[in-house]
């Protein structure tokens, strides 16, 4: 009997298996941007998977949002003492990635760097600084993870804030003035024939992708419960490991 239970077992694992290789072989849906697969999927559930690849396109949205801004604000990646904006863009996109501050203010994280960023008495790159705020902030909400696997828990009131800072932060890329009333950054522009709200939609965008990963993890606690409270009502036989 053992051998029967072992081969069924066996059968098992190698359909599984080739499930597996047909769904990372099978071809992507157009328009909608996808993972390659890696190993350490194989140790994450579908809400893993989500708060994942949320945070991927939130450092993404993070990258485009520190270009446009070089852009608009060439005088602050030449204050880091950058020769061209390719290599501010380059050293940006892997501090943003990896959760760091400004050198300069190191001892500071998450929302003590936004709020220096957009004090008008601050004299470093303002661009690096509000940026890398943004994204350590995020990554803090976040139990300090850019992956998520099986085990790893993400406090939903945290992602929530995130996602309220955001929108400060929004507002404060829009209206914070220095004493000659100029903005500290040129982001948004209306006016003249012009309208450029591209800021305003990146925003929108990792605001979206917050809210729903923290309703999404608030949700998964609360069907645990559910979960347990149907097992007994259907008379379903609950897991013992």
């Amino acid at each position: 009997m053992p051998g029967a239970v072992r081969r069924i077992a066996c059968g098992a694992l190698g359909a599984a298996l080739v499930l597996l290789a047909s769904a990372c072989s099978s071809p992507p849906v157009e328009g909608l941007r996808g993972e390659s697969f890696s190993s350490d999927q194989l140790v994450q559930n579908d809400n893993n998977r989500l708060q994942t690849m949320a945070m991927r396109d939130n450092l993404d949205s993070l990258v485009r949002l520190l270009e446009k801004l070089y852009r608009r604000n060439p005088g602050e990646w030449r204050k880091a003492g950058f020769s061209d904006l390719k290599s501010a863009l380059a050293q940006g996109d892997a501090r943003i990635r990896a959760g760091e501050v400004p050198k300069e203010l190191d001892g500071l994280r998450d929302i003590e760097v936004l709020s220096v960023a957009m004090d008008p008495r601050y004299p470093g790159d303002r661009v690096a600084a509000f940026v890398l705020g943004l994204s350590n902030m995020i990554i803090t909400a976040h139990g300090g993870r850019t992956r998520f696997h099986v085990g790893n828990s993400v406090d939903a009131r945290h992602v929530f804030n995130a996602a309220r800072n955001l929108e400060i932060a929004a507002w404060m890329l829009a209206s914070r003035r220095d004493a000659q009333g100029r903005p500290l950054l040129l982001s948004n522009e209306l006016g003249n024939g012009v309208a450029n709200l591209s800021f305003e939609r990146e925003f929108g965008r990792m605001i979206a992708r917050l809210d729903l990963v923290a309703e999404l993890q608030d949700e998964s606690v609360r069907r645990i419960g559910i979960n347990y409270l149907q097992g007994l009502l259907f008379f379903n036989f609950l897991p013992v490991r």
